[in-house]
């Protein structure tokens, strides 16, 4: 067996993982199938718990995308998705096509990924942005549930979105995907 090994960021190498490692964990009952945790580039990171803010916006969002979105779309909600051997993310929101697997969907199969963020905003905007352009994501949307501020990524590349708006509370929130075309939000309007 082949030990993935990856550069912690204090610069030691560590003991990387696969989503098939995490897999087996969980089988193993190494960890909980419940356990909040993503898997980024080989590194188990655990998720901050979400609070208020969050779950208002969140779950906002979700009502707001519903009676609009087209028979031929799905919505997931926390959904798991693999983006490489290495890389299993759970993203609060995510619209993909209905006639995918979830397990079969990849970066460039999602119309529209949706991050809320109260403590972790920093990382949502920084190594977790790069890790989605990096994976071909069309369309990220970073909101800061406290604020209500949104940042929409759009054009990813290798390096990065080469396209990044800051949308005021105020502002209407639009997607650009053309199956997407009868959604839209004003954060301020969310509960």
């Amino acid at each position: 067996m082949t030990v993935h090994v990856i550069k912690g960021a204090d610069g030691l190498p560590r003991r990387g993982f696969t989503v098939a490692d995490v897999r087996r964990m969980i089988d193993a009952g190494i960890l909980a199938p419940d356990e909040n945790l993503e898997l980024i580039d080989g590194d188990l990171v655990p998720m901050a718990a979400k609070y208020h803010a969050h779950e208002r916006i969140k779950s906002g969002l979700i009502l707001a995308i519903v009676p609009v979105l087209p028979a031929g779309l799905w919505i997931g909600v926390e959904s798991s998705i693999r983006l490489s051997e290495t890389t299993l993310v759970e993203p609060d929101i995510v619209v993909y096509r209905r006639a995918l697997d979830l397990h079969d969907v990849r970066g460039p199969d999602l119309l529209l990924v949706v991050e809320v963020a109260d403590t972790t905003l920093s990382f949502d905007k920084g190594r977790k942005a790069a890790l989605y352009a990096r994976h071909g994501i069309r369309e990220l949307w970073v909101i800061d549930a406290n604020q209500r501020v949104a940042w929409v990524h759009r054009d990813p590349s290798r390096q990065g979105f080469r396209d990044v708006t800051m949308v005021a509370a105020e502002d209407e929130l639009r997607p650009a995907a053309p199956d997407l075309a009868g959604f839209s939000v004003r954060l301020s309007d969310l509960g």
